[in-house]
């Protein structure tokens, strides 16, 4: 249920990992949520433990062996990786682990993470994150599936949301955005924090600083933008009133003489609505939306992404007919 609230991250392959102390489990495929899982195959997802991915590609492209999570076993029982980013020196990173003999099986900067989490130094997994964290270059939210416990980790420059949240039935939850907290029922706690490591196991959450935070965070703004859900809080505010916020002060720096505003479905309504609010003029649909066509921009290639707008959209003639649009 969290992975279908979190769906307009990542469109192209989707799956859940499970650890049940002894034995894990996985499953995952290249589609929707709805598509990848069912009774049957979500039955045997057996555990008290588990990590979830919707993947929107970045580094390597759309293939199952890319689709995530990844679980190996390692000689500190299974381990499981779930990550959201992208790693700026993975290429050095895969060259280091092709000359110790650790062959890879993707094109996936999050393999590299995996892999180097599997290996040495250190004999805890805290270890193994903090020497992982000390070489990692760029964005990574993760989090990490292993016998006893989940992980989460944020990169020092908090590129990339992750926030915490706890259950009803005293367990507890990390997750990209807030908004996969809501369904299902677990009441949002704070955002981790940039460097920040949190285990989450059957003693509650313990957390600490795996790397000291950046001298300049870096929160992508894009998420405040598009990528993000209305509903989610994100630095401490609602993403829905940013994004009004937003349009509003485009008002104030560009105003024009216009007979309507309006927003391209559906990331920019909150924008539009600030603009009008702002400029007095009033708010309109000039878009009607295909509701079965997923989010556009997130798909791997411009080729899909226009084929995936001429889809998706029609225009509303009556409403644009003859008139200045903003």
């Amino acid at each position: 249920f969290a992975l279908y609230a979190l769906q307009h991250r990542g469109q192209e392959a989707a799956g859940i990992a499970t650890s049940g102390g002894r034995v894990a489990h996985i499953h995952k495929g290249l589609s929707l949520v709805s598509q990848v899982f069912n009774e049957e195959n979500v039955s045997y997802l057996q555990g008290r433990l588990a990590i979830g991915h919707n993947r929107y590609s970045t580094t390597g492209g759309v293939r199952l062996r890319n689709a995530q999570p990844y679980l190996i076993e390692t000689a500190l029982g299974p381990l499981g990786v779930a990550h959201n980013g992208n790693l700026t020196n993975a290429p050095a990173l895969r060259r280091e682990l092709f000359d110790k003999g650790v062959g890879l099986t993707s094109s996936s900067d999050s393999e590299v993470i995996t892999q180097m989490l599997a290996g040495p130094p250190g004999g805890t997994w805290e270890d193994r994150i903090a020497a992982f964290m000390e070489r990692a270059q760029g964005a990574y939210s993760l989090t990490i599936l292993t016998r006893n416990a989940v992980y989460a980790a944020r990169d020092p420059w908090g590129f990339r949301p992750l926030c915490l949240g706890h259950l009803e039935n005293g367990g507890w939850v990390a997750a990209s955005e807030s908004c996969a907290l809501a369904t299902i029922g677990a009441t949002f706690e704070r955002e981790i924090e940039p460097g920040e490591i949190v285990r989450l196991d059957e003693n509650g959450v313990t957390a600490w600083q795996g790397a000291e935070p950046a001298d300049e965070l870096a929160l992508c703004i894009f998420e405040y933008i598009y990528f993000a859900r209305p509903d989610s809080l994100l630095g401490g505010q609602s993403i829905h009133r940013v994004r009004r916020c937003l349009g509003a002060q485009l008002a104030r720096e560009h105003p024009v003489e216009a007979d309507m505003v309006m927003g391209v479905p559906d990331s920019a309504t909150a924008h539009a609505i600030g603009y009008a609010h702002q400029s007095g003029i009033p708010f309109g649909e000039g878009l009607i939306k295909n509701r079965y066509i997923g989010r556009t921009f997130i798909q791997p290639d411009d080729r899909l992404r226009q084929r995936g707008v001429a889809l998706k959209y029609n225009t509303l003639s009556e409403s644009l007919r003859g008139r200045r649009i903003v």
